[in-house]
């Protein structure tokens, strides 16, 4: 077990440069000159250059790389051209209110994905089970952003329940987490309803029902507990997916997060936090498949890492 952490570390790491290698190399390429978004338009070709040089903008982009990794094994990701201070940060300023929608988006989808799979899959064939997968195919079928501007139409603008956008209040997060938890309900209620269908029909389910166990005791410590492998390799891939769909879920809101945070830095050219925001959600991304692995054991006594 331990070999294996430490291999997939190292794998861990050699996966997060190679993003940075990727970003870093494919900002450079993009249209568009930091300095002048910088600086306004009247600004001297002289005034241009000087910001240039001051933020190294005029060494070779394999230079500027190398700059750039060494400074980020030190933990320094580099100053924002924009906010005029540390990119790390910027990015830690506005990580809680990202995490903060991701944890209500995950608890929306669950909460209701488990509770439909079940049912659909125990009502099978039923108007409950056409109500539970069409539910499913609704969250997988539209897009984000447009759940995200009708919600705003009909709840916010329309009925008046919640406020269009911002951060502050429970209210406030209620419409954004539902539209970024949407497919990842589909998602999972999708997962559990097949799941439970198939290991409803196993050997040891109906021994279960033969000794007399309560119907409920054989849903909840036999057949649930044998879909959590699937469940937990989903959701822990979904919550890196979480992040990235944040992007567009927070711009819609205007919520204060990370996502809308890199789309701003997009914008304005602002190099050093773009690499800070994508280099935290592969970070993200690549540690919680670590964490989904080691789960595994304790969910499964029969899988051992050699």
């Amino acid at each position: 077990m331990g070999a294996y952490i430490r291999r997939r570390l190292v794998q861990s790491v050699i996966v997060v440069w190679g993003v940075s290698v990727l970003v870093f190399f494919l900002l450079r390429l993009a249209p568009g000159d930091p300095a002048t978004l910088l600086l306004a338009e009247s600004a001297s070709p002289e005034q241009i250059e000087e910001v240039r040089e001051k933020w190294g903008l005029n060494d070779p982009i394999p230079v500027q790389y190398m700059v750039f990794l060494g400074r980020a094994l030190r933990g320094d990701l580099g100053d924002s051209l924009f906010f005029q201070q540390p990119a790390l940060e910027v990015l830690l300023e506005r990580m809680p209110a990202t995490l903060q929608l991701s944890a209500a988006a995950l608890l929306f989808s669950l909460s209701v994905a488990i509770p439909v799979g079940l049912l659909s899959a125990l009502r099978r064939d039923t108007v409950w089970d056409y109500l539970g997968t069409g539910l499913a195919m609704l969250g997988q079928a539209i897009p984000p952003y447009w759940l995200g501007i009708m919600l705003i139409l009909v709840f916010s603008v329309g009925l008046g329940w919640f406020p269009t956008s911002g951060r502050g209040t429970p209210m406030h997060l209620v419409l954004p987490a539902i539209t970024l938890g949407s497919v990842l309900m589909a998602l999972v209620t999708r997962l559990v309803r097949s799941g439970m269908l198939d290991v409803l029909g196993e050997d040891y389910i109906r021994t279960a029902r033969a000794k007399g166990l309560p119907e409920r005791g054989v849903i909840t410590r036999h057949a649930l507990r044998n879909i959590l492998i699937p469940l937990v390799t989903v959701v822990g891939l979904q919550l890196g997916a979480l992040f990235g769909g944040a992007v567009i879920t927070e711009s819609i809101f205007a919520w204060p997060g990370v996502g809308r945070l890199a789309l701003q830095a997009i914008n304005a050219r602002d190099y050093p936090l773009v690499q800070a925001s994508v280099l935290f959600i592969s970070v993200v991304y690549v540690f919680l498949n670590l964490a989904v692995d080691i789960l595994y054991v304790y969910l499964d006594p029969r899988i051992r890492y050699d």
